[in-house]
Order: structure tokens, then sequence, then C-alpha cells
């Protein structure tokens, strides 16, 4: 599974990797739907930071078709929230 980080890259995850990733996912969209911001962070930061430590890098010259796109890093709150909706960024 390839997962970009927008303004950053793309990663190679083993697709064994989907259920940790969805329930990453998964609590990001619950605090986004509760309107938690400080847990909304917590959650989406740890979405990043899994994808980062378990994702193999793709070089600059590989570009391959994205199968979820997460926002920046740097994402707010604000601007993301309405992204992290319903079943989230990663289909179950």
């Amino acid at each position: 599974m390839i997962v970009r980080i927008m303004g950053e890259g793309q990663y190679r995850i083993d697709d064994s990797d989907r259920e940790n990733l969805n329930a990453l996912d998964n609590a990001a969209v619950a605090a986004a739907e509760g309107d938690d911001e400080a847990a909304f962070l917590k959650a989406f930061q740890a979405l990043i930071e899994h994808v980062r430590e378990l994702g193999t890098p793709l070089a600059d010259d590989e570009l391959e078709e994205s199968d979820v796109l997460l926002p920046p890093a740097d994402t707010t709150y604000e601007e993301a929230r309405h992204e992290f909706t319903g079943e989230g960024l990663i289909p179950d």
C-alpha cells in the first residue's frame, strides 16, 4: 500500500498494517466528529508518525499511485476536521 503525506512524500507500507492504520484513522475521525481538538491532534500525529516509522520512503523519482492521501503533518484541526468524517481517509 502506498501512503502519501501531502507536502512530504510517499511511503510504502505492508498491506498487513492496514488494520493498524485504519484504527489510527478511526481514532482521528471519532475525535473530529466529537469536536475534541486535543484528541484529534494527538490521533492525527500518531497516524503521521506511524506512517513515517513503518513506511519505507519512495525515492523522489519513484512515483506511484497513492492508495491513501493524508493531509500535511502541520495541518490544523480546523483544516482537517472536515476530512476526517464517516469512514475516514483509509478505506475499510
